[in-house]
Parts: C-alpha cells; structure tokens; sequence
C-alpha cells in the first residue's frame, strides 16, 4: 500500500469533514491509502505544551508523515482569505524538507472551508500552494470535466474542494462538496499511483 498524507486543521469541524471525504477518494483507488494528520492549534503564550498525541481525533502530523508519504493533501479554514495560523506555523518549521528535497516530485492539493460565500476560498487555497510548490510538489486541482464543480450551489472551485458552511451545521457538506472532495483525493492517489510505477 501506497499512503497519501491528509493533514488538516479544523476548528468547528468542516474541514475534518472535507477531510474524511479526501480520505474516502483517496481510499477508492486500488492500492492506496490515506494516513490522516492534524496539527496542534498555536497560542500566543507557550505556558503549557499540548499532548503528544490528541486524546480524539487524528494524530499531530510529524516531518515523516510528509516524508513517508508519496502525495499532500493540505486543508484548513480561511483566516481573511489566507490559511489558519497552526497550519502555517507547521508548514513553517519544513525548511530541513526543503533543503534535502525530500517532498520534490510528489503531487499535491488544497482544500478549504468558510462560514460565507465570499468568505476567501480561493485565495486561502492559493496561498496553500505555495509553500507546496517552493517544496517542488505537483499540484492538482479539480477540472470542470467534474460534473459537481459547475452543479455546485456551495463550495468547490478548480483550485480544490472546499465548504460553505454558511447558517448550517458545521461539517454538514452537501453532495457537491463530499463529491469534490472525493474527486480531489482520487485524482491526487491515482497521480501518485502514476508516478509511482514509473519511477
């Protein structure tokens, strides 16, 4: 079995549930699996330090999550259109990955959630790629031969899956977006699988 990193950060809980449906595309590709990770939250005092290990829900990503795994797929929730400061913060502290190369070549995609339409999707996601690609990774979107990114009346972009959460439940996707989001991890997994068995 080949893995795909899902690592996520979610606050209210959409993005995990984008996130588990990333999982279930991934999933539905013949010999590949997800390994799903999230990062610690950040404070601006460090008087205490969080658990190794969460006492629910996924575990902390580490640097050889990124290494072991042969694909990315990166989500949080938009910060006034910018990705959430713990995913930053881990993304920030990948600079020996960087230098040693260890992530060039391996494909790559984003994901997103917010509470309104116009809430920053698509500059969260763009601003995801790029530390992905100064990483030399292969990004992947999502290109409108997917029926469900013109049908969609919530989230979904061609720069990836995303949520609007909007006066609902947080996590409650609706068809469109799980769809996406499966799509996104297909897409991703069967890359990987591609470059795999040419390497």
């Amino acid at each position: 079995m080949s893995e795909i990193l899902v690592l996520y950060y979610s606050r209210q809980g959409s993005t995990a549930a984008l996130a588990r449906q990333v999982c279930r595309g991934i999933e539905a590709v013949a010999g590949m699996q997800a390994r799903l990770r999230t990062v610690p939250p950040v404070a601006a005092t460090t008087e205490r330090l969080d658990p190794a290990v969460p006492e629910e829900g996924p575990p902390y990503a580490s640097h050889d999550d990124l290494v072991q795994c042969c694909g990315l797929v990166l989500g949080s929730p938009t910060r006034f259109g910018n990705m959430a400061a713990p995913l930053k913060f881990f993304l920030d502290s990948t600079g020996s990955l960087w230098l040693s190369g260890a992530l060039a070549g391996k494909p790559a995609a984003v994901f997103t959630s917010t509470q309104t339409p116009h809430g920053g999707q698509e500059s969260t996601l763009l601003s995801m790629m790029i530390p992905l690609l100064h990483h030399g990774m292969y990004l992947v979107g999502l290109p409108f031969s997917e029926r469900a990114l013109s049908d969609t009346r919530g989230g979904g972009t061609p720069y990836g899956a995303s949520h609007v959460a909007g006066l609902g439940a947080h996590g409650d996707l609706s068809d469109s977006e799980r769809e996406l989001a499966r799509a996104l991890g297909a897409r991703v997994a069967t890359l990987a699988d591609r470059l795999r068995s040419h390497a």
